[in-house]
């Protein structure tokens, strides 16, 4: 497994950032003799350090602690393990049956979570993710998670204005942190890139989280230049959700919902997947790798972050970045209407 710079930020890391919302019992209850195993599995799959993505709303504070008490319980040192922390959600008591965040997303928690997008919301979150995390690990990496949801819950363009203002107040907490050496990056993470676009115009970045927005599936040509115009200026950026929350590798979810072939655009991103599975079944290609390798060389993208429940699945994760597809493949993945771009690394015959 290659290691990378993260942008001009000084960390290296692996080109697979292991995603961890799985342990936050995204979808499903995960047992904690699994949560070990995947744990496990990261370190005997990828050499060190090995890239951790989380936050405080996976499972409302459950991934963090889950991740801290693992660490400890596998012996891994502090500097083995680069740990990216997502900020943004403070986990709080759970006053009713369920959670109030994203109902029917996350399973089996004890535990709420609030928005907290505001100067002292990051400072919240950020002393909050520690304690979780426990003795010994601390994120290096920090980042404002959801803002474009954060903005999406505007009444009125008013309150618009004025929650993009919280958002650039959370990054002066954020440019504190890094200040005084308590993290060495900050960023964002979010589904919205035009988002994230309007805050980079802002305020200073050092890297990037985009979700759901680069992909084999959607890749607006508009987006491709802009995230090539951050590795000019020096910005990592790291590309998560590529199988659009499991749906285009055979998954019931699409971006974090249950899609209906009833819905004219939900019928199209089915369409689309048995299109791809087929052109995939005649080069005996994972539907899997074939995401994995299209978000990862694409010019500026300087890691994957994936995530699974099956620790027998991060070996495939492993091989899936590792494996690279011949340029026929995705001269038919053109040719079909696939895709609109090639992507920057291929093979071919002579390889």
């Amino acid at each position: 497994m290659e290691h990378r710079k993260l942008g001009n930020t000084g960390v290296v890391m692996p080109r697979l950032v292991f995603g961890t919302s799985s342990l936050g019992n995204l979808y499903e209850a995960v047992p904690a003799e699994t949560k070990l195993a995947i744990c496990r599995e990261w370190f005997t799959q990828c050499p060190m350090p090995v890239a951790i993505d989380t936050a405080g709303k996976y499972g409302a504070g459950l991934a963090l602690e889950t991740i801290g008490r693992n660490l400890r319980e596998l012996g891994i040192a502090p500097d083995a393990v680069v740990i990216s922390n997502k900020l943004g959600w403070k986990r709080m008591p759970l006053q009713c049956a369920e959670p109030t965040f994203e109902p029917g997303v996350w399973a089996g928690l004890k535990h709420d979570a609030q928005q907290r997008i505001s100067f002292a919301g990051m400072n919240e979150c950020w002393e909050q993710g520690c304690e979780l995390l426990g003795e010994s690990y601390r994120p290096q990496l920090v980042s404002v998670h959801d803002p474009d949801e954060y903005l999406a819950a505007a009444a009125s363009e008013s309150e618009r204005r004025r929650r993009f203002d919280d958002i650039l107040d959370a990054y002066r907490a954020l440019g504190e942190l890094k200040q005084r050496g308590a993290v060495r990056a900050i960023g964002v993470g979010a589904k919205d890139w035009r988002v994230i676009q309007a805050i980079e115009a802002e305020t200073p970045l050092d890297w990037v989280m985009l979700a759901n927005s680069l992909t084999i599936y959607r890749h607006p040509p508009e987006l491709i230049a802009w995230v090539a115009s951050l590795a000019a200026k020096g910005i990592g950026v790291v590309n998560s959700a590529v199988f659009h929350a499991g749906f285009l590798v055979g998954g019931r979810y699409l971006d974090y919902r249950l899609p209906a072939r009833t819905n004219a655009e939900d019928a199209a991103a089915f369409a689309w997947r048995e299109r791809f599975h087929e052109l995939c079944r005649e080069w005996d290609m994972p539907p899997a790798t074939a995401c994995v390798q299209f978000a990862l060389h694409l010019t500026g993208v300087a890691a994957v972050a994936l995530n699974t429940s099956a620790p027998a699945k991060i070996a495939e994760n492993v091989a899936a970045v590792e494996t690279l597809l011949p340029t026929q493949f995705w001269l038919a993945a053109c040719e079909r209407g696939l895709i609109s771009i090639l992507p920057a690394r291929m093979t071919d015959a002579s390889d």
